[in-house]
């Protein structure tokens, strides 16, 4: 990828789902399989109401990071794994009226930017909901530092999803979210 600015707009997804996947094999280490799996859950995801997808495209038109999300909906399969959690720390009412950050990838070549924020502010200015949910893997990491700054907060952690070899963290933050803080991916 080139070190050149990027801008960020609205993509078409399901156009660029390898392109996507391919951002998010190297940014978050999927293997061939895993791209596979995750290509049939990205392009499902995206027939939900209400679902859109923004890109850091470079000037040549290539992907340097994506967001995609949509309102949440209490019947998906992430909310049922999740709800456990959130009733558990008392949140659970955050699954109602969220926008939920589905996916957010910057490849590294691009990340500690500002990339990751611009894409996330960016789709979370068009949610109507007041307030946003994502999951990330519970770790200190400069995604979740990104998030902290940006004004989310755990809602529930040690957050096991059955394929993932990892924990994660669920966290919450009203929207708009804030605009200052350290740099993120």
């Amino acid at each position: 990828m080139d070190d050149a600015q990027v801008e960020i707009a609205p993509v078409n997804l399901a156009a660029r789902v390898d392109e996507a996947l391919a951002v998010q094999a190297v940014a978050f280490g999927l293997d061939d399989d895993e791209v596979a799996v995750r290509r049939h859950i990205v392009l499902r995801h995206l027939l939900s109401p209400g679902a859109r997808a923004y890109g850091a495209l470079t000037p040549g038109g290539r992907l340097a990071g994506f967001v995609y999300g949509m309102p949440n909906d209490r019947t998906h399969w992430w909310s049922t794994v999740v709800e456990p959690y959130l009733r558990a720390t008392g949140t659970a009412d955050w699954l109602t009226g969220s926008f939920v950050i589905t996916e957010l990838h910057v490849h590294p070549d691009f990340q500690g930017r500002g990339v990751g924020r611009a894409l996330i502010t960016t789709i979370t200015d068009t949610a109507e909901e007041k307030r946003s949910i994502l999951s990330a893997i519970d770790t200190d990491s400069p995604a979740r530092a990104l998030y902290r700054s940006l004004g989310y907060t755990d809602l529930a952690r040690q957050v096991h999803f059955p394929s993932a070899a990892r924990p994660y963290a669920v966290m919450g933050a009203p929207l708009p979210l804030r605009r200052r803080g350290t740099p993120g991916n």
